[in-house]
């Protein structure tokens, strides 16, 4: 097995995010607008074929680790035979799958038979009505139908994740922790990012004030987690079977750490989530590049990988032309 290959600021970068399709079937407010973006052309999107021959150079070269993305990855339709390939190439010692959980009941069993293990479910809230107001679908029930039956399935850990926004539901910020009294869940509060539109910067919740919430449920404890270096800051409550996690991209960014790289659904590979930079593997593969080729393309983008994202600045913000669910959550 490959070691992992280094940027030019010694970071280990052993992680890929792989979104195979940027279709949703929800509408978040902090997503997309409500008529949706533009979607990518059929052609646009990598195949299949495509899509696992670059999972299989990335492992090589490698990258142990991969997470399943989209917009929502489950509404493509190859998306378990996707899962299945990939999990059976060798060197991979981790594959999980990042679901807004809609389809989750109906594809869990299937998922665990194709050999993911871990998935996240974005949960912002646990009121069905607020869930419509800010995924604009009215599908909470199904949400919470595909947590319990990852649960039952056997996924371990089921991470939720909830992004917190000021005056939309960070009034629920201790009823979502107090979940992990009573299921071994993950519960992760996510910093809202302010890079979409400067009218949501007054929904931005700072990490710390977060943290000063929680403890109002009780005592809290730093905690760890078998995982490598993922971005959150683990806690638990006193008698609690599951974990509190803690995401600052914004006040606290874990760009030190940062061990992954993101290949988004029209095969464009970006070092940095908030980095306009990419380096299309998809005009490669299509004219006939060798494995050879494109893995010095991937060796040349992760040397150019930033130091840091530069998310607190207004201007940099304004700049970011792709929408979330076309990069890949």
């Amino acid at each position: 097995m490959a070691a992992p290959p280094t940027d030019s600021f010694h970071r280990k970068i052993d992680y890929l995010r792989l979104s195979i399709t940027d279709r949703c079937n929800l509408r978040c407010v902090y997503c997309m607008p409500e008529e949706g973006v533009q979607k990518f052309e059929h052609a646009q999107i990598l195949s299949y074929e495509e899509v696992v021959r670059l999972a299989r150079i990335s492992i090589a070269m490698g990258m142990s680790k991969v997470r399943m993305t989209g917009g929502e990855p489950l509404v493509r339709k190859d998306a378990l035979r996707l899962c299945e390939s990939i999990s059976r190439v060798p060197g991979l010692t981790s594959l999980t799958l990042t679901t807004n959980g809609v389809l989750l009941s109906e594809f869990a069993e299937g998922l665990f038979r194709a050999g993911i293990r871990r998935v996240n479910v974005s949960l912002d809230t646990l009121k069905p009505e607020r869930f419509l107001k800010i995924s604009r679908k009215d599908l909470f029930d199904r949400v919470w139908a595909g947590i319990m039956a990852a649960e039952r399935v056997g996924f371990s850990p089921v991470k939720l994740n909830a992004v917190i926004m000021a005056g939309v539901n960070d009034d629920e910020i201790e009823d979502l922790a107090r979940l992990t009294f009573r299921f071994p869940f993950h519960v992760r509060f996510i910093e809202f990012m302010p890079f979409q539109q400067s009218e949501h910067q007054s929904l931005f919740i700072p990490a710390r004030e977060i943290l000063e919430r929680l403890r109002r449920v009780g005592p809290l404890e730093e905690s760890s987690v078998q995982e490598g270096n993922g971005p959150a800051l683990y806690y638990a409550f006193t008698g609690a079977v599951g974990k509190i996690g803690i995401i600052s991209p914004v006040s606290d960014h874990f760009c030190p750490s940062c061990n992954r790289l993101r290949l988004t659904a029209d095969g464009k590979l970006r070092t940095c989530l908030f980095s306009e930079e990419e380096t299309d593997l998809r005009e490669l593969l299509r004219r006939g590049a060798s494995d050879e080729e494109i893995r010095a393309a991937m060796f040349a983008a992760i040397h150019a990988k930033p130091e840091k994202h530069h998310l607190s600045n207004p201007v940099f913000r304004k700049c970011i032309s792709r929408p979330m669910s076309s990069i890949g959550g």
